[in-house]
Order: structure tokens, then sequence, then C-alpha cells
């Protein structure tokens, strides 16, 4: 009776079996840790974090993880250097990465189905563009490309049946007319059928990069192809976006705060403020305060106020015994913009440098703004540079000089025009100076 006992559960050891998720990283010099994530409907789950040693690394998971999308970050930002995979608590995964040749996966049903059906997807989707782009009318060749897509979905849908990346594949079910139709028609009705194989309240769903991308494509590719100025071409965003807004309206908060970062963050890379400040006011900032992220709110505020063509914030000090402002200096083509401390060994050996080299300016005029805990050392250390106007932030990073500027290292520099608006952010002394001089 106790063998039976043992044997009973050594089996149900053996089915909490522990998995692991490895890989080679090439080439090997430019990887050294990495960092694993599970992701969530709102964000991401810090699960743990390796070294990679010439090249390869190894994460054992915990026994009572059952599964999930997972993200391996290799590099930062996180948000642009990182691997998706899918693990079912049932198999290992293992994959190989090169900068050159991307991911290949070496062990994981679930993984190797997704990603093949990733790239052959979307070889045939780029046929359709192709076609409509080339003015082909052969009604043949469309019917053979559109078989071949369904063809494709079909194949993949049989293949991860019983997979979680079923899940995944359903929803990205490309639009099927059972028909020839011109452009117009076509990308109108497959706009108008864009959501229907995505099952929203599904947490698994929620959670993939692959839900966030279509609906940030929908927003800002889902246009006619006729649209020929930035006006038309915001107006049809706008209402692309509140369509999403529809489609998400019984979806998790931290889901749908997620959605319109990535739809904000999307705006603002592609310089469409009119669209990143509406998505904002409108949607967002309401979104994140409901799930509690204050965070995000300051973050996209203070980005919104820094961004280059933005009037800069006021900046005051005193000057033999009156206030000056920023907003009334004149006399200069540009202005330029230094927050530093007198305490920071980095400040002291480059302001000294960029004072001597724009002396030689007649229109450029410098604000040092010293993050300081008291003025001591600020008042001997200002004397060495002259030519600068001088404010000081007292309560160094937490002054609000800090806050509303974002410094979060000394020194920092901004360049601004005559306008006071932002027109650069250079890393370094040397940056300043090899702007003002393209400038000139």
């Amino acid at each position: 009776m106790r063998l039976i006992v043992l044997m009973v559960l050594f089996c149900a050891f053996t089915g909490m079996a522990q998995h692991a998720i490895s890989g080679n990283f090439s080439p090997a010099s430019e990887f050294k840790w990495l960092i694993a994530y599970e992701l969530t409907p709102g964000g991401q789950r810090y699960m743990a974090d390796t070294g990679i040693k010439d090249g390869y690394f190894k994460l054992e998971l915990p026994d009572n993880d059952f599964g999930g999308i997972y993200r391996i970050v290799y590099a930062v930002p996180q948000d642009e250097f990182f691997i998706d995979v899918i693990y079912n608590g049932k198999e290992d995964i293992e994959f190989n990465f090169s900068l050159e040749d991307g991911i290949t996966i070496v062990a994981s049903n679930e993984n190797k189905v997704y990603y093949n059906y990733l790239f052959e997807i979307s070889s045939f989707e780029k046929q359709i563009l192709d076609f409509y782009e080339a003015g082909v009318k052969s009604k043949k060749r469309f019917k053979e490309i559109i078989k071949e897509l369904s063809d494709v979905q079909e194949r993949y849908e049989a293949q991860g049946a019983d997979l979680l990346v079923y899940q995944l594949i359903k929803a990205n079910a490309p639009y099927l007319p059972d028909s020839f139709e011109d452009s117009d028609t076509y990308f109108a009705t497959k706009k108008k059928h864009y959501f229907d194989a995505i099952d929203f309240n599904s947490t698994f769903l929620q959670s993939s990069e692959l839900v966030k991308d279509k609906l940030s494509n929908y927003v800002f590719e889902a246009l006619p192809m006729n649209v020929n100025t930035k006006e038309a071409m915001q107006s049809i965003i706008f209402a692309n976006i509140k369509e999403v807004a529809k489609k998400l309206e019984d979806s998790p908060i931290s889901f749908k705060t997620a959605v319109f970062k990535e739809l904000w963050k999307t705006a603002n890379v592609n310089t469409l403020f009119t669209v990143s400040d509406a998505i904002f006011s409108g949607y967002l900032k309401d979104l994140a305060a409901q799930n509690g992220d204050q965070a995000l709110i300051d973050e996209i505020e203070l980005s919104s106020r820094l961004r280059i063509g933005v009037r800069s914030p006021e900046i005051s000090w005193e000057e033999n015994g009156t206030t000056k402002k920023l907003s009334g200096l004149e006399g200069a083509e540009q202005y330029v913009l230094v927050f530093w401390s007198s305490t920071c060994s980095h400040c002291l050996r480059e302001l000294p440098t960029l004072h001597k080299e724009l002396a030689a300016y007649q229109n450029i005029k410098v604000v040092a703004v010293g993050l300081e805990e008291d003025d001591t050392y600020w008042k001997l250390e200002k004397e060495n540079f002259p030519n600068f106007k001088h404010a000081i932030a007292l309560g160094k990073w937490e002054s609000d000089y800090a806050q509303l500027f974002g410094i979060q290292q000394t020194p920092t520099y901004f360049i601004l025009n005559a306008d006071k608006q932002f027109v650069s952010k250079p890393a370094n002394d040397k940056e300043v100076v090899a702007f003002l001089n393209k400038e000139e």
C-alpha cells in the first residue's frame, strides 16, 4: 500500500515538473544580462533575472507557474529590446537570438507554431497590399492570394487547436472576401470587420502585444488610401480612437490604460501632437487616475511640457536685487539652459569648457540653474562663470525646477530658440557647441 502511495506522489510531482526558458544570444559579447517579466493586461510583473554567460542563459520557472506570455528583456530601453514567448506550463522553451537574424525557436511547440504563423500570415497579407499598389486587376490572382491566405489561417488554427497560441491565431484572423473587391471596398470592409475575431474579455489576449499592436494599427493605419492632408488624416484617426474606446468599454481599467498609453506613445513618436494631446486629455489621464497610476500622468505631462517646439517653463533669479525671468530675457537668437550642481564633478569639468567656448558667441545667452542643498558652494562656484545668468533651486532633486524640468542627472542641457521654445536637448557640453555651430 505504501509503495502505491509513493508512486502516486511521484507521478504528481512529475506532472508538476519544473520547466525553464533558455537560449543563446549572439554576438555573445553584446549581451550580459536579461530580465524576465510575465505580461499582464495592464503591464508586466517581474519574474526573474539572470546573467548571460558566453551568450547562453537559463531561467528556471517556478513549479506553480501555470503559464502565460513572458517578456525577455535584454537591453534598455525595455520597451524596445525584448522577446515575447508563450509558456503553457507544460514544456521547456529554448530559442536562439541574433542581432542579424532575429529569433529562432529551438524547443517549444507553442512558440514554433506562433512565430511560423506570424511569418507566413504577414507575407501573404503583404501580397494583398502589393497587389493593390501595383494596380493589378486580375480577379484570378486576387482569388489565389485570398485562397492562400485562408489556407495559412486554417492550417495554423488546426495546429494550435489544443494550445494557448490558438487564441492569438484566432484573434489575428484576416479579412477574407468571397469575391474580388477593388481597393476602396476591400479596405473599407476589412476595417468594418477588423475586431470580429478578438475576444476582448480574454485576459490572455489582453496581456499580449499582438492585440495592443492590432488596436494601434487600427487607429493609425486603417486610413483610406487617398488621404492626402494631415488634417484629414487626424480627423480619421480621432474617429478610429473613438471606435477603439467603444470596443474597450467593458474591459478592465488596467488594460484600457495600457492600450491608450501605447496609442499616446505612437502618436507622440510620430509627432502627431494634436492626436497625442487629445488621447491624453480625452482618455488616458482619467484612465490612469482610475488605475492609480499618478506616475504615468506625471510622465506624460513632463514629456508634453518639454517636447521640441513647446515654450519653456518659467525660470526666475535674483540679479542686483531685482527678480529676473527667462521670459523677460532678450537680445539672443538662442538660449542655453544648464542644470548643474556645485558639488557635481561632471559639472565642474564641463561648465568651464562651455563657458569658454560660448564666450565667442554674441547671440547666445546661458541660464545656469544650480540644484543645491544649500548655497554655500554655489555662491563660490558660480563666480567662475560670470557670463551666465544664475538661478538656484534649493532642495536639489526635490526642488520645483528639478521636478518641472524632469532633471535626473547633472549637468542637463536644453537649447531654446529666440521665442524660448525647446529646439534641442544635448547630452553634454560638446553637443551643445556642435548644435550651436550647426545653427550658425
